[in-house]
Formats: C-alpha cells, sequence, structure tokens
C-alpha cells in the first residue's frame, strides 16, 4: 500500500481549470502513513470573488489582496511535493489546476495519483453521497470544509479509513487496483497574454461608461480579455 505521498486540495473561483483561478492552496506530505510537514498559501486570483465562492469557503478578498500570485508562489509548491504521488479526494481536478498553472508558467508537472472518491464510488455505493462531508461525518472524522488545509487533513484521514476497510479486497485486482498511483491526465495549453488592441480597447470602454470592474486588465488572458470585451459591448455597446 502506498503510505508515503503528498495529499493536496485547492479552493478555486469555480470548477474550470481554463478560466477559473486557484484562491488556496492546502497540502501535507506524509511518511508511513504519518503526516510530517503540513504547507498552506492564500493566492491572490486577480479578481473579485463571486458571493457564492465567499459563502462556500468563507475566503474573502480581503485575505488575498496581499497573497502572492500563482506564479510567484508555483515553485514553493512544487518543492514541497517533488515528485510525490497525489492524493486527493477528486484528485484529478487539484491536478488540472496545478497542470494548468504549470504550463502557463512554463514549469513542468505530472504526477501519479490516488482519489479516495473513486475507492469511496466503489465500495460505499450505499451511502447517500461520497463527499468529503459526508463521508467524514460517516467515519466520525473532524472536519472543516472547504478550507484547503483542513480538507486535505480529512483526506489523509479518510484514506487511512478505506485502507483499513477495502485494501485488502481491492489488492486482489493487482495493477488495476484503486489503492495504486495511476498517472495523472489533463491536457493543458498555455494561456497567451491579451494584446495591445485589446487592452487599449478594453481601457477605453471602462473609462467611457465610468465602469467599476472586478478584475485587473493587465493580467487578462487574450480568451478572457476577448470575452470581457463581448460582455461590454453587449451591454453598453460601443
Amino acid at each position: 500500500m502506498t503510505d508515503s505521498y503528498v495529499c493536496i486540495d485547492l479552493e478555486t473561483t469555480g470548477l474550470n481549470p481554463k478560466r477559473d483561478k486557484i484562491i488556496e492552496i492546502g497540502a501535507v506530505r506524509v511518511e508511513d502513513n504519518r503526516i510530517t510537514v503540513e504547507w498552506q498559501s492564500f493566492v491572490n486570483p486577480e479578481r473579485k470573488l463571486e458571493e457564492r465562492i465567499v459563502e462556500l469557503t468563507g475566503i474573502r478578498d480581503e485575505q488575498l489582496v496581499d497573497a502572492p500570485k500563482i506564479g510567484q508562489i508555483l515553485p514553493a509548491f512544487l518543492a514541497f511535493a517533488k515528485e510525490e504521488v497525489l492524493l486527493g479526494h477528486g484528485v484529478l481536478f487539484d491536478f488540472s489546476f496545478i497542470k494548468k498553472a504549470s504550463v502557463n508558467e512554463r514549469m513542468t508537472f505530472e504526477r501519479k495519483g490516488i482519489d479516495t472518491l473513486k475507492i469511496a464510488r466503489k465500495y460505499l455505493q450505499e451511502l447517500k453521497s461520497r463527499n468529503l462531508g459526508y463521508l467524514c461525518q460517516y467515519y466520525e472524522i473532524p472536519h472543516n470544509a472547504h478550507r484547503a488545509l483542513e480538507d486535505v487533513r480529512a483526506t489523509v484521514a479518510l484514506y487511512g479509513k478505506l485502507s483499513e476497510h477495502f485494501y485488502d479486497k481491492e489488492s486482489q485486482e493487482g495493477d488495476k487496483s484503486l489503492f495504486v498511483p495511476k498517472p495523472l491526465c489533463y491536457q493543458a495549453k498555455r494561456d497567451t497574454p491579451l494584446t495591445i488592441p485589446q487592452k487599449e480597447q478594453l481601457y477605453k470602454l471602462v473609462d467611457k461608461h465610468k465602469l467599476i470592474i472586478d478584475y485587473e486588465i493587465e493580467s487578462l488572458t487574450r480568451s478572457e480579455a476577448s470575452r470581457k470585451i463581448d460582455q461590454l459591448l453587449a451591454e453598453y455597446g460601443r
């Protein structure tokens, strides 16, 4: 059984790594089934948080304004994670956001992973939910939901429970076992920055219509800038 790994969890502005941003990273290194080191950081997403994200996570804009941007914090996280197997509850979600950020920063991020959600879906089908919060209630694991480091600690404890109950049965699957680390696959394409004409047009529209915007124009990608321009033109005209 894999007893040494890095468990990760992210809080984000949404569910799509192509357009949403990381706002918090939590991770722990586990050696011989024991948490040995913890790592956490807020991340400035360079945009205002939607109210639903504030309500879900409890994270507010003022907590992020002085936080490092993803390009500043990513090298420290990659150094912490090293080449270790990743563990997560729905680990591909977290991997995809880190992979996307890494590609944008011209860094490499390829890992194998173990997904506690997949294990729970296979062996706990009788439960009404297999989300992390419900499983923590089921196994009586202390859990403060929707904060990265709290979710990570809970996932490590959940992995211990799932291993205790299902590892022997699952090990009969050999290499197909859900407890065997598998390559995590997500195709990420590097974003290109907005063009000078896009930047000029956005500043002109914002100034002309006296708009208060909740994002930094300079931080937009070309595709994001295109969407913003289309939205402003549709709502306010030229």
